[in-house]
């Protein structure tokens, strides 16, 4: 029985587990995507969410406790200035897992773990927006009045766009104004 087995042993002895959540963390955090497979990344994922949520609050136990296992000091860095305030807003679900396909060696489930890159828009409520945009609803509501055999025809209603005037003719223009104006000066005195 598997009763209370609260994580994935790896086939590896404590030590060099512990070794391999270290390096992979580090890199992940380096290179901010690394491919792995599923049954790591499903682990690695875990220790990399808790040090980013860890890293929002920057002080100096934080990163002490983050410091333990990301040894280099550059890259520690690069977690508590650029990574965790891109997450501030965000209660979890910092990474993603991006199946790839299976090794052609031994047919392991081969993933890209990689940090997410885009922030929700918030509501006021704090939940993510996910209606369409104001200027897309009289476009729809146009659609329905016409029906289904008028999106298919383009609209003869479509203005162009008028067209720029030139640089050189408005700057010959502004010239002109200039020289007009010293001309009137001159006579008036």
């Amino acid at each position: 029985m598997k009763h209370r087995v609260g994580f994935n042993r790896l086939g590896r002895k404590p030590a060099h587990r512990k070794a391999l959540h270290r390096n992979m963390v580090t890199s992940l955090f380096r290179h901010e995507r690394i491919r792995t497979t599923k049954a790591k990344a499903r682990e690695i994922r875990r220790t990399a969410e808790k040090m980013i949520t860890r890293a929002k609050v920057d002080s100096v136990h934080n990163r002490r406790m983050v410091g333990r296992d990301v040894k280099d000091q550059e890259i520690l860095a690069k977690l508590f200035v650029d990574i965790a305030p891109r997450f501030v807003s965000r209660p979890g679900g910092y990474t993603r897992m991006l199946k790839i396909g299976r090794r052609s060696g031994d047919a392991s489930e081969m993933v890209i773990l990689e940090l997410v890159r885009e922030e929700l828009p918030e509501t006021k409520a704090g939940k993510p927006k996910r209606r369409k945009s104001a200027a897309s609803a009289p476009e729809t509501a146009a659609r329905k009045r016409r029906g289904p055999a008028a999106e298919k025809t383009p609209v003869a209603e479509e203005k162009a766009p008028a067209a720029p005037q030139p640089p050189a003719e408005a700057e010959a223009e502004a010239v002109g104004q200039d020289d007009d104006r010293r001309e009137k000066e001159d006579e008036e005195s």
